[in-house]
């Protein structure tokens, strides 16, 4: 199975070439652990690492 793609800018997972959140192309498949964000604005994890989104994030990218 194929590693998910991340975006290096922002640690969004992304399906295709460009990110929505950030509009960066720039891609890895070098990241670890995963963080879901479901509700961005009473998230204080969102908040701290300064995610304004909901979705699935890399939490560490390469």
């Amino acid at each position: 199975m194929a590693k998910k793609k991340a975006c290096k800018k922002c640690k969004l997972f992304v399906d295709g070439d460009t990110c929505p959140v950030c509009k960066s192309n720039i891609m890895t498949t070098s990241w670890q652990g995963r963080l879901y964000i479901t509700d961005a604005e009473r998230s204080m994890i969102a908040q701290k690492i300064g995610i304004k989104v909901k979705g699935e994030y890399a939490i560490k990218v390469r």
